[in-house]
């Protein structure tokens, strides 16, 4: 099957096409971030008025790099949720319109699912990592961890019960004067920072269980900032003590979860996921214990179409269908899937 995935749950514009024989074929992305730069953040009426000029000429496109007509198409996957509803609304029409116009079927993909399966997507020397897993989803407005028991049936371990990582990297960034998008610049600052100048907390790593907190820790950035000279060799050092912060809590809950889950190999996705450090603290900390960990490639790490295409391969492949209707859920628990 060639798959079209269409990707517009937030401020990117992302469509690709998946084939079930070969792989990946083509994708493209559109970002928003200079449309919402002026505003410190996604402003979802503007997010979704672009979806709708961005989103039919990327089509084009993506179809023109596969070499494919329109009426090879075989099948259309779209992001149903969790996003901003009128973002979804905008792919969940193109794709449910250009699947009945071509008679093929069409199946609305959860985010989250997405981005779970996109290290799937990778040619792994290791090959390909089988359920039974423990996911870390760290994208956006999500930090999770996530047992794979198999395809579509997900059990949460544990969440963040206030920020999620990526929003801690945003908001840190902009508690200390950087541009929006703040988490990548903040990553950056933080490779110009000398280790342990600052000390900040591993939240909730003292006590037992594997949910997240990343608000006291934000707390912490804005104290030691205030009370700073403000230079700039001052805010990389900050930075870099963040972003220790954050990595050290991930890998210690994930070293949790693997236990608890009663296995050894890691995948991880999501926008945090494509952190330096991050990836280096796992792989170690999975090669310690004679796992391994799985990433996608920093591209797409953060939302693309290429996930929800072969996402959507996958179900549309087991002879999952859903009806005509143009039908979003911006807040969808992955628990609720239909396994594959």
């Amino acid at each position: 099957m060639n798959v079209l995935g269409i990707e517009t749950s937030c401020d990117e514009t992302g469509v690709a096409v998946y084939d079930t024989d070969t792989g990946l074929r083509a994708h493209a992305l559109y970002s928003q971030i200079a449309l919402h730069a002026q505003y410190g953040g996604v402003v979802p009426e503007l997010a979704s008025r672009d979806h709708v000029r961005k989103l039919l000429p990327l089509i084009r496109q993506t179809l023109a790099e596969a070499g494919l007509r329109t009426d090879e198409i075989d099948g259309v996957a779209y992001t149903a949720g969790p996003g901003l509803v009128g973002a979804l609304l905008v792919g969940a029409g193109v794709a449910r319109a250009l699947a009945w116009a071509l008679e093929v079927p069409a199946i609305g993909v959860h985010h989250m699912e997405g981005h779970l399966l996109a290290p799937l997507m990778e040619d792994d020397p290791l090959g390909r990592p089988e359920p039974p897993f423990v996911a870390l989803l760290v994208s956006g407005g999500h930090t999770q961890l996530v047992a794979v028991d198999r395809i579509g049936q997900y059990r949460l371990l544990g969440e963040t019960l206030d920020d999620a990582a990526g929003e801690a990297f945003d908001k840190t960034a902009k508690l200390m004067g950087l541009p929006y998008p703040g988490g990548p610049q903040l990553a950056a600052q933080a490779e110009l920072g000398v280790p342990g100048k600052f000390k900040f907390a591993r939240p909730m790593t003292d006590r037992p269980g594997l949910d997240f907190s990343f608000s006291g820790l934000k707390t912490q950035v804005l104290l030691a900032w205030q009370n700073s000279d403000k230079s700039e060799q001052t805010r990389a050092d900050i930075a870099r003590a963040f972003e220790d912060a954050v990595v050290d809590t991930l890998a210690i809950k994930c070293e949790r979860a693997l236990d608890a889950a009663g296995c050894d190999t890691l995948v991880v996705a999501g926008g945090v996921g494509a952190n330096k450090r991050l990836r280096a603290k796992l792989a170690a900390m999975t090669g310690k214990r004679g796992g391994r960990v799985a990433f996608p490639r920093p591209m797409f790490c953060t939302d693309n179409g290429a996930m929800i295409a072969y996402a959507g391969a996958l179900r549309l492949q087991a002879g999952q269908r859903a009806d005509a209707s143009v039908r979003v859920t911006p807040r969808w628990d992955m628990a609720l899937l239909e396994a594959v």
